[in-house]
């Protein structure tokens, strides 16, 4: 596989020309236009002049939940200690995001801890005044490490008085006491944080609750907000529609990954992050009624896109797991590079249809590693709205293969003409080259 140096991706980006906070009204940011190599501007508002009526807009509906908890050390006649911050980053039990957020009974999820080292062992609390005035406990035990992150076990009850052994036996058997029917979601919507990306180098703030979710998020799960879809209001949604522009939503829970930078030479040798998706059976019908018209708002729905034609290539190869015959959901980096794909997006797309029909299923539910870097062949979107990415990123390295190299153009002109940068910064449409 042909190096790609990263250091070619790099470019100057000074900390005044990071957006600290969005515009007021987020749809008069400003837009970039790149097509046939030629580049100019406009607002946002105007997005819709760029669209061919009948062209499918495709946005990714998850929401980002408050997922960072901060807990205190008990220390002396339970005195706070060290504060220690828990970041979920995603569930281990239930699994999937909705059985977890909507758990009850308490879950265990993948963290990242703060001051790790200051928690030994013994499970922390945290009391927790819910909407409605009431006041439980949430405790939790760390688990198993895995590189830099944690399984840790969330339980909650009516009293705060426990020991550490029955705490642990509690989390340990995902099962809470009282008879509560409060969910995990309810508890992070309680006392849990927004987690705004890093780069921002400020606190979370309670605006930052409305400015960092897009106006059609919905699905809970994510710890980064899919940020091209910020600058879209009602008003420009409205305004697509009336042009005769469809839309369709896909789910991508954004994690923490989407920040980690490449510290290679070769981005070949940066291991991507794995996300799961979700597509309804509908929205695939009409991506294949509408190829060659397919636009995606931001890098997490080009992912979600892209790869559903791989994992229709599997399914009508007839990939299956050797002990339950059970399809194999999911795409690793490299695969779009390891052979030559000859069927057609259509019949990759028929392939995931019928495969949902036969097992009874509305939606596809599957993972995603895709790297879509330069040397990248694309089967299925002509257009992306995009905000503009960190130097040395991989999201950096997608634009680059959509609009076949030309990133400096691109980066160049914002540079020169005032745009904002990153998660609040302004947008930019790229026509594929």
């Amino acid at each position: 596989m042909e190096e790609i140096l990263i250091e070619e991706y790099n470019y100057p980006l000074p900390d005044e020309r990071i957006a600290k906070y969005p515009l007021a009204n987020r749809d008069q940011s400003k837009l970039l236009v790149y097509r046939d190599g030629q580049v100019s501007e406009d607002h946002f508002y105007q997005v819709g002049e760029y669209l061919a009526p009948g062209s499918l807009l495709i946005y990714n509906n998850t929401r980002v939940i408050q997922a960072r908890l901060e807990f205190h050390k008990e220390v002396g006649d339970k005195a706070r200690g060290a504060r220690i911050e828990i970041f979920c980053l995603e569930p281990i039990a239930p699994h999937d995001y909705q059985l977890s957020l909507g758990s009850t009974e308490g879950c265990t999820w993948k963290c990242m801890i703060g001051n790790a080292k200051k928690w030994k062992a013994g499970a922390l609390s945290l009391p927790v005044q819910l909407a409605s005035g009431e006041t439980i406990t949430l405790f939790a035990e760390k688990g198993e490490q895995t590189g830099n992150t944690f399984a840790v076990r969330f339980a909650w009850n009516l009293t705060a008085q426990r020991s550490d052994n029955e705490v642990i036996q509690q989390c340990n058997g995902l099962t809470a006491s009282g008879g509560l029917n409060i969910s995990f979601a309810e508890i992070l919507d309680a006392v849990g944080e927004l987690p705004i990306p890093p780069y921002l180098n400020r606190k979370t703030e309670e605006s930052d609750k409305t400015t960092y979710q897009t106006v059609y998020s919905r699905i809970k799960g994510s710890v980064a907000a899919p940020t091209a879809g910020l600058h879209f209001t009602e008003n420009v949604l409205n305004g697509l529609r009336e042009r005769g522009i469809q839309t369709a939503e896909v789910t991508l829970h954004v994690g923490a990954g989407t920040f980690q930078p490449v510290k290679v030479a070769d981005a070949n040798q940066h291991t991507m992050h794995t996300e799961i998706i979700a597509v309804p059976k509908d929205t695939i019908r009409t991506i294949a009624e509408n190829l060659g018209h397919i636009v995606a708002v931001g890098t997490t729905s080009m992912r979600t896109l892209e790869s559903l034609y791989f994992l229709g290539e599997k399914l009508e190869s007839g990939y299956r797991t050797p002990d339950t015959g059970d399809a194999v959901l999911s795409v690793s980096q490299f695969e779009p590079y390891e052979k030559e794909y000859a069927l057609s997006t259509r019949e990759a797309l028929q392939a995931i249809v019928d495969y949902l029909e036969q097992t009874g299923r509305d939606v596809l539910h599957a993972e995603t590693q895709i790297m879509i870097k330069p040397g990248y062949v694309f089967r299925v979107v002509d257009q992306l709205i995009t905000n503009f990415h960190q130097p040395k990123s991989t999201l950096l390295l997608l634009v680059s293969a959509f609009v076949g190299g030309d990133w400096h153009r691109i980066y160049d002109y914002a540079l020169a003409n005032d745009f904002r940068f990153l998660s609040y910064g302004d947008s930019s449409i790229l026509f594929r080259k």
